[in-house]
């Protein structure tokens, strides 16, 4: 009976100790690409509420003819329009911000 007791009691340290890591765990590259795009490129290339203007192109899978080598080069080094992120996104964030894109259909983009 003691040894039953002990062994539930490990059992629950155990399972409670595996999902407060899994809890505290680092965000995947599309979390993290989200998160940089409703921080910094949200409020170009979506309209907060029906009578906004949208001043960059919608975004989504298909922008840049949905080439992952293109996306990053525009979101680094900018256009004409757009400031370039380099300074700002290491290589990472910006992959993690192109993989969060290709996540986006093009139908929910435009609305």
């Amino acid at each position: 009976m003691v040894r039953r007791a002990v062994s539930l009691v490990l059992l629950f340290t155990a399972l409670g100790s595996a999902a407060s890591a899994q809890q505290g765990a680092a965000p995947g590259p599309q979390a993290e690409g989200k998160r940089l795009f409703t921080q910094s490129c949200m409020v170009c290339h979506s309209k907060p509420q029906i009578t906004a203007a949208l001043y960059g192109p919608a975004l989504n899978r298909q922008s840049l003819g949905g080439q992952d080598d293109v996306m990053r080069e525009v979101i680094g080094n900018g256009t004409p329009r757009m400031p370039g992120f380099k300074y700002q996104f290491t290589p990472e964030q910006i992959a993690s911000i192109v993989q969060y894109l290709k996540t986006v259909p093009a139908e929910a983009a435009a609305r």
